[in-house]
């Protein structure tokens, strides 16, 4: 009987596995970025800007590029200054592709 249990115990943890790679599979790749909420006056949406470095290739130095991206905030609790993660997603609107995942740094007025 401790057989059988054992033999029915080792095909569900593969099922979990399979599910987990089957869920992977469906959504894919997601990116995950740190930025800065610049704007947040529309209603479940704010607007965090990515500050990304690249070397340029033939002179060797540094060259910082922003990009702006709208990202959804389901409960408006993001403020102008914060540092928020954001993630991909599925389109939202014509021009949100992104949900903000988590507060990375509360934004401290001195």
């Amino acid at each position: 009987m401790a057989k059988e249990k054992a033999a029915a115990a080792v095909p569900a943890a593969e099922k979990s596995t399979r599910t987990l790679a089957v869920e992977k599979a469906v959504h894919g790749f997601r990116r995950k970025m740190v930025g800065k909420v610049i704007k947040a006056k529309m209603a479940k949406t704010v607007v965090v800007e990515c500050v990304t470095s690249s070397r340029d290739q033939l002179y060797g130095k540094y060259v910082r590029s922003r990009t702006r991206y709208k990202a959804h905030d389901e409960t408006n609790q993001y403020k102008v200054g914060d540092q928020v993660e954001i993630q991909e997603h599925r389109p939202i609107s014509r021009d949100k592709r992104f949900i903000v995942v988590r507060l990375v740094k509360k934004f401290v007025e001195e």
